[in-house]
């Protein structure tokens, strides 16, 4: 995933965030961002995220020597 899409798809989550803070109120807010901390800090959502990018980084290495870049 390039820095592009990565700060891109953050920025999204945080609006989503935000939207649905607002309309439900702070203390909903605070529970949701919670959650989403707890999910995200998961050890196995962890590995996952590891080894997801390896196999990405490398696809993207195969692909730009196959492309000469």
């Amino acid at each position: 995933m390039s820095r592009f899409t990565y700060w891109l798809s953050l920025a999204a989550v945080g609006a989503a965030a935000y939207v649905l803070g607002a309309r439900a109120g702070r203390s909903r807010y605070r529970e949701i961002s919670g959650a989403a901390k707890h999910l995200w800090d998961d050890p196995s959502l962890r590995k996952a995220r590891r080894q997801s990018r390896k196999v990405l980084d490398k696809a993207a290495k195969k692909a730009a020597k196959k492309l000469g870049v």
